[in-house]
């Protein structure tokens, strides 16, 4: 399991990373914390900790990309 567990982290890592020039370009970005039963949790940083549309961002663009290419993804959620 800690195998498929890793293999996932990456997985989740390399879409973070192509979706991380859209967020720098808004002053923001985003670490991975953790994969913990499919549940993907993410630090906002910069502007994007702060912004009143970080759910939006979070939920209608980095979870959705995440479930498309990522199998095993159920759910994005933000940790501060």
């Amino acid at each position: 399991m800690t195998e498929s567990v890793s293999d996932m982290k990456a997985q989740v890592q390399e879409v973070l990373d192509k979706l991380r020039p859209f967020l720098l370009r808004d002053g923001g970005d985003c670490h991975l914390v953790d994969v913990e039963d499919g549940v993907v949790k993410l630090r906002l940083l910069g502007a994007c900790g702060s912004c009143p549309s970080s759910t939006i961002t979070l939920k209608a663009g980095i979870e959705r990309a995440l479930l498309e290419e990522v199998p095993g993804v159920v759910e994005v959620e933000q940790v501060f």
